[in-house]
């Protein structure tokens, strides 16, 4: 298998059927599309999600924490705590230690999130630094949103900009090449894009303002939290490509890189769905969140990427295109 996310098929032959014991507290286990799970523990509900961060070794300690938090904010939680497995490769020396779970802690401050414990290794399994990070969350049951709840009918909207974290990371990555090709204000701002990687502030508010379903742009980009989206939520969608917010600088990226933006790693832009005159568009505005509809729900299956005139099948990428950036020419 290649580099990257496990694909639906073998993550739905090899991996979901295997789930251990069923307790009566898991209100959300595995589910493809889903990147939480829920347990019952009280008046309140825990809200938890995993995830590793190997894409890079450029802002990892932030990354770790931004990432695994979102997806807890996109269940309409409250992030509450972190548990951070720290791998790093032989010869790794103290100050780089140091840099890292800095990094960490600093990000974890500006969330208001604690840092409750976890394990770090110098370890041979790695060539280079890995976070692992576990986030903790708390809401209460009537702002529970999932990303099984879209409804036919419902406006699709995504917040900031398709492929922005990918943009960041490439900007870092591969700075060398693309000096060669681009203005250093466009280097210097892919790079500032990173600063825009929580989408916590959006997650409260449009659980609260009246969204269905959300889901943060993760690994395959905008294109695969869509897709994965309408499976959890078993609707179609149609979606509109000119619709799709870009910042200048990824483009700019995208077009040096030959890679399709849309496919792009996109932490810090959330997919979130919400009935035509909810509150969310208002909400997200008043905080100064950019915002816009680019599709709607539909209740007959298929999943639609209209670009102009034509009307295309929306597919996930086979991998995220970081990858095979990356890989060309790194």
């Amino acid at each position: 298998m290649k580099i990257g996310k496990i694909s639906p098929d073998v993550l739905q032959t090899l991996i979901l059927p295997f789930v251990g014991a069923r307790r009566k507290e898991v209100l959300l286990g595995p589910k493809y599309g889903e990147d939480c799970a829920v347990l019952e523990l009280g008046d309140e509900l825990l809200v938890l999600s995993t995830d590793p961060i190997t894409g890079t070794s450029s802002g990892l300690g932030r990354l770790a924490v931004h990432i695994s938090c979102n997806d807890v904010a996109a269940a309409g939680a409250e992030p509450v705590g972190l548990l951070l497995n720290y791998l790093f490769p032989e010869g790794t020396g103290q100050p780089e230690v140091q840099e890292v779970v800095a990094e960490t802690h600093q990000t974890a401050c500006g969330l208001g999130v604690a840092i409750l414990g976890g394990h770090a290794e110098i370890t041979a399994a790695v060539n280079q630094a890995v976070i692992a990070a576990t986030a903790m969350g708390k809401v209460a049951r009537e702002h529970l949103v999932t990303s099984s709840g879209a409804r036919s009918g419902d406006e699709v909207i995504l917040t900031k900009w398709a492929g922005l974290e990918g943009t960041a990371i490439l900007a870092a990555d591969l700075a060398g090449r693309l000096r060669e090709m681009l203005p250093a204000e466009i280097l210097r701002g892919a790079e500032d894009l990173g600063e825009h990687l929580s989408v916590v502030p959006e997650g409260l508010a449009a659980a609260r303002a009246g969204a269905t379903a959300m889901h943060d742009a993760t690994e395959g980009g905008v294109r695969g939290a869509l897709v994965e989206l309408a499976s959890a939520s078993e609707v179609g969608l149609e979606i509109r490509a000119e619709a799709i917010p870009l910042a200048p600088e990824t483009e700019a990226v995208c077009r040096c890189l030959q890679i399709d933006p849309l496919g792009l790693i996109s932490s810090g832009a959330m997919v979130i769905t919400a009935p035509p005159g909810s509150r969310v568009l208002a909400t997200l505005e008043k905080l100064g969140i950019p915002a816009c509809v680019i599709g709607r729900v539909r209740e007959e299956p298929g999943l639609y990427l209209v670009v102009g005139e034509t009307r295309e099948e929306l597919t996930a990428p086979p991998r995220d295109e970081l990858y095979e950036a990356l890989e060309r020419y790194a």
